[in-house]
Protein backbone atom coordinates (compact mmCIF):
# COMPACT_ATOMS: atom_id res chain seq x y z
CA UNK A 1 0.00 0.00 0.00
CA UNK A 2 1.34 3.42 -0.90
CA UNK A 3 1.61 6.19 1.67
CA UNK A 4 -0.98 8.14 -0.30
CA UNK A 5 -3.45 5.27 -0.15
CA UNK A 6 -2.73 4.78 3.55
CA UNK A 7 -3.36 8.49 4.20
CA UNK A 8 -6.59 8.43 2.21
CA UNK A 9 -7.90 5.41 4.11
CA UNK A 10 -6.87 6.93 7.44
CA UNK A 11 -8.51 10.26 6.58
CA UNK A 12 -11.68 8.38 5.59
CA UNK A 13 -11.76 6.83 9.10
CA UNK A 14 -11.06 3.35 7.72
CA UNK A 15 -9.35 0.82 9.99
CA UNK A 16 -5.69 0.81 8.89
CA UNK A 17 -4.38 -1.33 11.76
CA UNK A 18 -4.29 -4.56 9.69
CA UNK A 19 -1.53 -3.08 7.52
CA UNK A 20 0.56 -1.83 10.45
CA UNK A 21 3.44 -3.78 11.99
CA UNK A 22 2.55 -2.80 15.56
CA UNK A 23 5.23 -4.89 17.33
CA UNK A 24 7.88 -3.03 15.33
CA UNK A 25 6.35 0.41 15.96
CA UNK A 26 8.59 2.93 17.73
CA UNK A 27 7.98 6.42 19.07
CA UNK A 28 10.80 8.64 17.82
CA UNK A 29 12.72 10.30 20.60
CA UNK A 30 11.28 8.00 23.26
CA UNK A 31 13.52 4.98 22.73
CA UNK A 32 14.93 3.68 25.98
CA UNK A 33 18.65 3.98 26.76
CA UNK A 34 20.17 2.58 29.92
CA UNK A 35 22.40 4.79 32.06
CA UNK A 36 24.09 4.05 35.36
CA UNK A 37 24.11 6.68 38.08
CA UNK A 38 25.62 6.33 41.53
CA UNK A 39 23.71 8.02 44.36
CA UNK A 40 24.73 8.39 47.98
CA UNK A 41 22.89 6.05 50.36
CA UNK A 42 20.90 8.88 51.99
CA UNK A 43 19.55 9.89 48.58
CA UNK A 44 18.48 6.34 47.71
CA UNK A 45 16.71 6.07 51.07
CA UNK A 46 14.80 9.31 50.45
CA UNK A 47 13.95 8.20 46.90
CA UNK A 48 12.65 4.90 48.25
CA UNK A 49 10.49 6.64 50.86
CA UNK A 50 9.01 8.94 48.22
CA UNK A 51 8.42 6.03 45.83
CA UNK A 52 6.65 4.08 48.58
CA UNK A 53 4.52 7.12 49.47
CA UNK A 54 3.48 7.50 45.83
CA UNK A 55 3.07 3.76 45.23
CA UNK A 56 5.53 3.68 42.35
CA UNK A 57 9.06 2.44 41.74
CA UNK A 58 12.24 4.32 42.55
CA UNK A 59 12.99 4.43 38.83
CA UNK A 60 9.64 6.10 38.15
CA UNK A 61 10.32 8.82 40.70
CA UNK A 62 13.76 9.50 39.24
CA UNK A 63 12.47 9.60 35.66
CA UNK A 64 9.56 11.92 36.46
CA UNK A 65 11.71 14.30 38.51
CA UNK A 66 14.40 14.49 35.85
CA UNK A 67 11.79 15.00 33.10
CA UNK A 68 10.24 17.83 35.15
CA UNK A 69 13.63 19.46 35.69
CA UNK A 70 14.42 19.24 31.97
CA UNK A 71 11.05 20.74 31.10
CA UNK A 72 9.75 17.70 29.21
CA UNK A 73 6.01 17.20 29.03
CA UNK A 74 4.10 14.31 27.53
CA UNK A 75 5.35 10.93 26.45
CA UNK A 76 6.14 8.35 29.19
CA UNK A 77 8.28 9.66 31.91
CA UNK A 78 7.91 6.49 33.87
Amino acid sequence: MSTEEFDERFDADEDVTPVLDLPAARRPGLEQRRVNVDFPAWMVEKLDREAKRLGVTRQSVIKVWIAERLGHRGGTAA
